[in-house]
């Protein structure tokens, strides 16, 4: 009997409509997540006059929903790899969606948090399984430019909450900001239609004939003989889904991904939601201090593509350390900035850097795992990174109650650019899934690059 093995007729397909159905599934997921990061940040001046907030209230708020991402991520990405990420995806975007455009309908701060921590869970969930499919489905010699490419949504996402919130908080009050976040529910029909299951979980329910369908799409030149038999990795036995990030020697590595998620969301979070406050404080006005924000997400769509083109040619880890140590100088650069110009330029290039090496550094990551663990890979790092995320709005706002200038606060939030760059610098590149696929070429269909048995179905 013929052996067909799923990992290399995935990797090996050309770019087709199923691909770009998945892309945009995910383009528009991902823009979720973005919306939500600079929404606050978009509304947090208003909000601080309605409620009459302290800047450290303020950003406890903010800081709120990234409670509910920490465990979304971890909670919904172990889900996936058990459970299937179709099903997932549809719950987090329902959960998200939801309970963000209740947040609209708050007249106090306390129902306006519960349900930015609930929206929080559904949206922590979104990017980690989003990223694993696209890591599931792509063609190799494509993965990271298709990937940077949806992650691209991120900045459009965080690019429309200022330009929604120049355009109607105004004159409409900052809760319009927030009910839009009900518009995903209308494509969750489509949603449910486009995506496909995660072959390893098909292979664990031992569906032949979805997997046979599934793969007619994947490659629709060939038809798939419904006798072959089909090989994979076996999929975890593990009792905690987490412990398989530490098998095989990359314990150090996974420790690393989680210091720099941990660093990098810090930076990236305390910034994006006290920017405009910030620049309000350098002298802006409010419209001005959002177009920063603008700038931002123009220079984080840029910076993505770029990167990502960059990574398939030279490898993601080089450009993710080199992103990181830029961003950082730009940083502080627009701390010292005092011409308005200048401040934009360098805005608009820290956003690019710092947008475009969060993207790619979930590319890497889904690419150093197998499959089966990938969605546990990605939510872990994503909550451990949520954690500084919680910690980056918060600790903007202890700087402000300490009347620190907001030339200081940059060059805070600068310094976890650096770290961010150590951790990424200390991952073995040896220990990835993916090189030890190239090296072995897969040889034999009877096992993995791993030394892993493969499953046959």
């Amino acid at each position: 009997m013929k052996n067909l093995n799923l990992t290399q007729h995935v990797q090996e397909a050309r770019f087709n409509r199923f691909h770009l159905m998945i892309a945009a599934v995910g383009f528009l997921l991902i823009m979720c997540d973005g919306y939500d990061v600079a929404v606050f940040g978009t509304i947090t001046p208003p909000l601080m006059a309605a409620w009459k907030l302290t800047p450290v209230a303020a950003g406890a708020i903010g800081s709120s929903g990234l409670v509910g991402m920490l465990f979304g991520a971890i909670g919904f990405g172990a889900l996936a790899d058990r459970l299937g990420r179709k099903r997932v995806v549809l719950v987090t975007v329902l959960l998200y969606s939801v309970f963000t455009a209740l947040c609209g309908f708050a007249q106090e701060p306390t129902f306006f948090t519960v349900c930015r921590v609930i929206a929080g869970l559904g949206l922590g969930g979104i990017m980690p399984n989003v990223i694993a499919l696209l890591a599931d489905f792509s063609p190799k010699r494509l993965t990271a430019t298709i990937t940077t490419i949806v992650l691209c949504g991120f900045a459009v996402g965080g690019l429309l909450a200022p330009l929604l919130g120049i355009l109607v908080i105004p004159t409409a009050g900052w809760q319009v900001s927030l009910w839009v976040a009900a518009i995903p529910l209308l494509f969750l029909p489509w949603m449910y239609k486009a995506l496909p299951e995660s072959i390893s979980v098909l292979m664990k329910r031992g569906n032949r004939e979805e997997i046979a369908k599934l793969l007619e799409r994947i490659d629709p030149s060939q038809t798939i003989d419904r006798d072959i038999e089909f090989t994979t990795e076996s999929p975890s036995k593990a009792k905690l889904p987490l412990t398989d990030l530490f098998n095989n020697n990359r314990a150090m590595s996974t420790l690393m991904f989680w210091l720099a998620f941990f660093a990098h969301l810090l930076m990236a979070y305390g910034i994006l939601n006290w920017l405009p406050k910030l620049m309000i404080e350098s002298g802006f006005s409010l419209a001005s201090s959002l177009a920063f924000l603008v700038i931002w997400q123009l220079g984080g769509i840029i910076g993505t593509i770029v990167a990502g083109r960059m990574a398939d040619r030279l490898g993601a880890k080089k450009i993710v350390i080199a992103l990181y140590i830029t961003g950082t100088i730009v940083i502080a650069g627009v701390g010292v900035s005092t011409n308005a110009l200048l401040s934009y330029v360098l805005v608009g290039i820290a956003g690019a850097t710092i947008t475009g090496v969060q993207n790619l550094v979930q590319v890497y990551i889904a690419e150093y795992y197998p499959a089966f663990v990938r969605s546990t890979a990605l939510g872990s790092a994503s909550g451990m990174g949520r954690i500084g995320a919680i910690l980056g709005p918060i600790l903007g706002g202890l700087l402000l109650s300490f009347s620190l200038s907001s030339q200081g606060i940059f060059f805070v939030f600068a310094i976890p650019g650096l770290i961010a760059a150590f951790a990424i610098a200390m991952v073995s590149d040896k220990k990835s899934h993916q090189r030890q696929l190239e090296n072995a070429a897969i040889q034999t269909p009877l096992q993995s690059s791993d030394g892993k048995q493969l499953n046959s179905l």
